[in-house]
């Protein structure tokens, strides 16, 4: 990412620095992302004795995502840096982020919500079981050329304003000057510790799916009681994050932005702890009304965190380009939002590790996630099914992964912040002198 970044910065075009990559990479994450999901079934392999095909399985998972990470940091990380480059005004920035924020969160969630129930729809329109592989891929496909064709507006409909200046930096000046500038390395490391929030995003709608909807999530389109719930529920998180999304440009608009993200981390961790807390209280009661409405409104609070957080991040990083050009004159916007990607890829791995290492613990892998569905299949509960390390261990092991892990990262996510160095005063002033130099910059070239 940072790498990526180093490039972005060195760019000179006419159509700015950004712009380049969003016209030309969308079509190549497409490819990639398709090609990533065209892989055999390790669980059936492994159950088969199939060591080679085992082997080619891993091989083409970790060939296909290293490069779609690679492929799509690309894209990504002019997708954040255009947005300090295309106005100077600090209310039209965070509008901006704050709008892009909503979208993406809107496409995610329609995505995470109705993966499994088309996946599911289209393997049984296919005439195969629920769980094939067949309709996952159909509707991954489907999703990632959809995906693909809005990602390439983004180049096609923007216009980079804020000029370029001519000084660039080696890779490895810029990796120093991710850790120099003082503001951008908080944030830096606030987004490294708070990495197991995405546990949340990452095994919510599985522990919907096989909690409340019987490991089948077309019920909650089919099932009036379990669509109510799931509706209350995975409503909670995503209209908290939109709540959050929404309001965030005017809360930093009245108060300090440091301040607004460490309100959103730290109350969203009080959410977070008390999602397990009801779990332990009715750990086989949580599908009754009164304890749905409960999780919701918890599942709202930790939502509120996941949206707002993101949003400060992205202005406070912004606000850092500007600090460092206005102290050095360079403009980092690449390397600087490269962080932001990273800190993402970063929390997916962190997110995975944690996960995997908890349920291996309780033998949710492999071929007994096999097991789970056809016991599910023949009448048995998720909410009490033995895996073999005790009644109820796979759904305790998904209730403490959405809450504690994330509760932890939010909690030690505040502590850099604290002393963040920009603020309103300081950061008007930068903007101020930034617009006066880019002016002066402007005129000279008419001038020469």
């Amino acid at each position: 990412d940072p790498m990526m970044g180093s490039i972005v910065d060195k760019t000179r075009t006419k159509w700015g620095k950004c712009r380049p990559y969003l016209i030309f990479s969308p079509i190549v994450i497409c490819v990639i992302t398709i090609a990533a999901f065209f892989n055999g079934n390790y669980a059936n392999a492994k159950a088969n004795g199939n060591k080679t095909a085992m082997i080619f399985i891993v091989a083409w998972a970790a060939i296909s995502y290293v490069l779609w990470g690679m492929s799509y940091t690309v894209g990504d990380i002019p997708l954040w840096g255009i947005i300090s480059r295309i106005t100077e005004s600090e209310k039209d920035r965070s509008s901006l982020i704050s709008l892009s924020r909503i979208i993406a969160s809107i496409g995610a969630g329609l995505v995470v919500i109705s993966i499994v129930a088309v996946s599911q729809s289209l393997n049984s329109a296919f005439g195969l079981d629920t769980n094939a592989q067949k309709g996952f891929i159909v509707a991954a496909i489907i999703i990632t050329i959809i995906g693909s064709a809005l990602f390439e507006c983004a180049g096609i409909g923007t216009k980079e304003r804020v000029p370029n200046g001519s000084e660039t930096k080696t890779m490895k000046e810029s990796f120093a000057l991710m850790w120099k500038c003082k503001p951008f390395r908080r944030i830096l490391i606030s987004g490294l510790l708070r990495a197991p929030l995405q546990l949340m995003m990452n095994i919510a709608m599985t522990l919907l799916t096989y909690y409340y909807c019987k490991g089948n999530l077309t019920y909650a389109f089919t099932k009036l009681d379990i669509f109510i719930i799931v509706l209350i529920l995975a409503g909670g998180l995503f209209i908290g994050q939109f709540v959050s999304m929404a309001i965030s440009p005017a809360l930093m608009r009245k108060y300090e932005t440091k301040k607004v993200y460490n309100l959103f981390s730290g109350l969203s961790a009080v959410a977070f702890v008390l999602l397990f807390v009801v779990y332990l209280i009715a750990p086989t009661d949580l599908s009754k009304i009164g304890f749905v409405v409960i999780d919701g409104i918890l599942f709202f609070g930790t939502g509120m965190g996941f949206g707002g957080v993101n949003v400060c991040q992205s202005v406070m990083i912004s606000d850092c380009i500007d600090y460092e050009e206005y102290h050095h004159g360079y403009r980092p916007d690449g390397i600087f939002f490269s962080g932001q990607s990273f800190i993402t890829k970063f929390s997916a791995g962190i997110s995975t590790i944690i996960s995997s290492a908890v349920y291996a613990a309780v033998g949710y892998s492999g071929a007994n996630v096999d097991k789970l569905n056809r016991a599910i299949e023949k009448g048995a509960s998720f909410i009490t099914y033995d895996g073999g390390t005790g009644a109820g261990k796979y759904a305790e092991a998904m209730f403490f992964l959405i809450s504690i892990p994330p509760a932890i990262g939010m909690i030690l996510a505040v502590i850099p912040t604290l002393k963040y160095e920009i603020d309103k005063k300081s950061h008007n002033k930068m903007l101020e002198e930034l617009v006066k130099r880019h002016k002066q910059n402007n005129q000279g070239d008419t001038n020469g």
